[in-house]
């Protein structure tokens, strides 16, 4: 993929969509709509207002809130400004987000009135340096957004920028260690505003935005800006109100984790609304039960989509079509095959895939390796941090630590995170893999798979599930079942059954808390 075309700032990216599209809708929350030019003029005089006071190209602003429209606008009037977007995820800890305010340095801070003793926190520690503005209470100890940008030019400043130039820093999951800042520039987003125009070509995309828009859901909602994409906020996944809407605002597209999709189709009523309007569900994040995705695809037809990215390339590594999910290409053959409904697609229009070994070399198809990808969506490394940047690339090849293979037609298989294999008894064992056969078990909602201290074996596999409602299983049943679908190495030799597993604050399962009890205690976690 030659980056070449996408080597350009994104802010006229911004301005142009803005202008084009003035006169149409483009977020709705709650009862509220505002057209493009409402979001042009308001995110303008953010942008106006935060340079008035001293911000300036490469400051950090960051939005402390919930999904809303406003919170949206004031993301967009950090990025016109010229700044630089810190994501801050609400539903992490209080001290979590002081703490990654305070360690990247951020110098303006937009915040639902809900969040205001965090971020009094945040103030404490930044001093009386940085700004301040609350989304939606006038009686907060920071001005209302109203009151602050009354009587700021309505015209976006003009604001020069390189492509290399920096638009957000993402943080890694965390689920592994300390989260690294993720450094995300203007060609970065360029290349996903080609990849999102590219997918919209010749309709006019309904998005609900209910998954947290400081991760995927925000860049889609920016890089749909171009597409002249209506998007419905939602504040948080609440899965009637999404069923719900679906009908109601003429919805087309939408993303959720495996676990939100779950949660729709646990609904009662998930079969009595009407879905004639989608034409595309993703998920993504996570690995999606193949009997959950075949019932997705029973209830929202033939419009499932699956995809891998991650923060440090962000959506569109591979992307598996709505169409591949059938036999031939064709939803009138029926369902494509399990293996198919496990890969996670093909290289998108932006990316370009290899399967490497330990020195960099590429491997023939079906072979497992490091998962590397190459593209102009590739970010710039690790913010501050090059020594961390060079572990990842190799031989001009960015690797994603995901261990898995391509077949003869291309489309990609993960077996795991590299970091998360386990050396049982000298054999390696993918935990995704034995995660992927549980979940098979009829009954079985959700599964993690990780490798347990043992002083014959070193390792041992130990697995923690979820029961679905209405089922009764017991731990060696499971076990059994297991062994009889992937032997007795691969299949756990224990078994949790848990009311919930643990998951991060979007909603991905959650391995840390459960590596960290059973290794408690000891000085290697392998």
């Amino acid at each position: 993929m030659d980056p070449e075309p996408f080597n350009k700032p994104f802010l006229p990216v911004i301005d142009a969509a803005l202008r084009q599209h003035r006169h149409r809708d483009c977020l709705v929350f709650r009862d509220q709509t505002f057209t493009y030019g409402d979001v042009d003029r308001l995110s303008a005089q953010i942008a106006n207002r935060l340079m008035d006071a001293g911000f300036r190209s490469d400051c950090k602003g960051a939005v402390y809130s919930l999904n809303s429209a406003l919170s949206f606008i004031a993301t967009l009037g950090i990025l016109r400004a010229g700044g630089i977007w810190i994501p801050v995820n609400p539903r992490n800890s209080a001290s979590d987000n002081v703490a990654i305010l305070a360690r990247f340095g951020c110098d303006a801070l937009f915040f639902q009135g809900a969040f205001e003793e965090p971020v009094q926190g945040f103030l404490g520690a930044a001093g009386a340096g940085a700004t301040a503005v609350c989304l939606d209470r006038a009686d907060a100890s920071a001005p209302v957004l109203d009151d602050w940008m009354a009587g700021a030019a309505q015209a976006p400043p003009a604001v020069s920028r390189a492509p290399t130039d920096l638009i957000s820093i993402p943080l890694t999951g965390g689920t592994t260690g300390l989260p690294k800042g993720v450094m995300l520039s203007n060609r970065n987003f360029c290349a996903l505003e080609y990849g999102m125009r590219t997918s919209n070509a010749g309709r006019n995309p309904v998005v609900l935005a209910a998954a947290p828009m400081t991760h995927v859901g925000g860049r889609i909602a920016l890089c749909g800006l171009s597409s002249g994409t209506r998007t419905i906020i939602m504040e948080a996944v609440d899965p009637a109100a999404i069923l719900a809407s679906i009908s109601r605002y003429g919805i087309t597209d939408f993303f959720l984790p495996p676990t939100g999709i779950y949660a729709l189709l646990d609904q009662p009523d998930v079969r009595d609304h009407d879905y004639a309007s989608l034409k595309s569900v993703s998920y993504g994040s996570a690995p999606m039960a193949l009997d959950r995705l075949k019932e997705a695809i029973g209830v929202f037809g033939p419009v499932m989509r699956g995809g891998f990215g991650q923060t440090e390339c962000p959506m569109f590594i591979a992307r598996l079509a709505q169409e591949e999910h059938f036999a031939h290409d064709d939803p009138a053959q029926g369902l494509a095959s399990d293996q198919r409904l496990g890969s996670v697609g093909r290289a998108t229009v932006i990316s370009t895939i290899a399967i490497l070994d330990d020195v960099g070399s590429e491997l023939p198809p079906g072979t497992n390796g490091e998962i590397a990808v190459k593209g102009p969506m590739v970010s710039e490394g690790y913010y501050q941090s090059p020594e961390e940047t060079a572990k990842v690339r190799l031989n001009g090849w960015h690797l994603t630590g995901d261990i898995g293979h391509l077949d003869e037609d291309g489309f990609l298989y993960i077996v795991d995170r590299k970091k998360d294999m386990i050396i049982s008894g000298g054999f390696n064992v993918y935990s995704t893999e034995v995660e992927q056969a549980l979940m098979r078990i009829d009954g079985i909602e959700l599964a993690a798979v990780i490798g347990e201290p043992d002083s014959k074996w070193g390792e041992v596999v130990c697995a923690y599930v979820e029961v679905a409602p209405g089922h009764t299983l017991t731990p060696a049943e499971i076990i059994q079942r297991a062994k009889a679908d992937i032997g007795g190495v691969k299949a756990p030799k224990r078994v949790t059954i848990m009311a919930e597993l643990p998951k991060t604050p979007v909603g991905k399962l959650n391995k840390k808390p459960l590596r960290e009890a059973a290794w408690a205690g000891r000085d290697r976690k392998i």
